[in-house]
């Protein structure tokens, strides 16, 4: 392991006592928090997500990943099938994309009207201000990536099976949109960053030191949270350690790993 991955994943582990930390002070006071993540396809989104979330406690927060709208979604107020993955007391929701696909993603491959473009970013500040003056701790992430990054993160997905996932047929249409794409992020930006609901960048060119950028501005920008908690001492056992002894009418599973 080379020198800057150990102190990548130093970095990342104290990174993550401070999140479970402010896991625990959303629980404690019954706050909620959104994140929205945004950016170009490859850009590393669900890479930071999975890292940001590692050491939670799933039942506190959950990852909103919204494919495409059903035939009932498509004719809902736009706004209206995101609201339900909004976070309740105590709850930190992280939106993989969200409603801004109308703002970048829609427009550039043609899956939304101008009218209905226009019609969005003229809604979304007043939406979001209903949102944060209800109380809802709303933070937007831009992840931002040259296109010569971006080519070679779509050249590894391609060649590794168990990425290949992650291509779809509109991550490969839209390599030929790349300025296209900048042109609209700077419109959504200029037209959606607000006092209350303001954008922030993050430079993803180099994934690690992106992911401990926005983790740590991240945890900068919640008010309150817990720093440490004091270790849990357990109590000895009376007498041995009993084994697992389960009914013969269970099948074990054969031991796979070898010798």
């Amino acid at each position: 392991m080379s020198k800057q991955d150990k102190q990548y994943g130093k970095r990342m582990e104290a990174l993550q006592l401070e999140l479970a930390g402010l896991h625990r002070w959303l629980r404690r006071s019954g706050k909620r928090l959104a994140v929205i993540f945004e950016g170009r396809d490859a850009a590393g989104k669900g890479g930071t997500i999975k890292r940001i979330v590692e050491s939670m406690d799933t039942r506190g927060y959950r990852v909103a990943a919204l494919g495409k709208p059903g035939e009932v979604e498509a004719t809902q107020w736009y706004f209206q099938r995101y609201i339900s993955h909004l976070p309740a007391a105590g709850e930190f929701v992280l939106f993989d994309r969200s409603w801004y696909n109308r703002a970048v993603v829609e427009p550039a491959m043609g899956f939304c009207t101008q009218a209905q473009y226009e019609a969005f970013l003229a809604a979304v500040p007043a939406f979001e201000k209903l949102l944060t003056d209800d109380g809802i701790i709303l933070i937007k992430y831009w992840l931002a990536v040259d296109q010569k990054e971006q080519e070679k993160r779509f050249a590894e997905r391609a060649e590794d099976p168990l990425k290949r996932w992650k291509l779809s047929p509109v991550d490969l249409a839209s390599r030929g949109k790349y300025t296209d794409f900048g042109h609209l992020r700077d419109t959504m930006i200029e037209r959606t960053h607000t006092s209350n609901a303001p954008w922030f960048v993050v430079d993803f060119n180099d994934q690690k030191r992106g992911r401990i950028n926005l983790i740590q501005h991240l945890l900068e920008q919640v008010p309150r949270r817990d720093e440490t908690t004091p270790p849990l001492k357990l109590k000895p056992l009376k007498g041995k350690p009993k084994r697992e002894r389960v009914t013969d009418k269970a099948l074990w599973v054969p031991d796979a790993f070898g010798s």
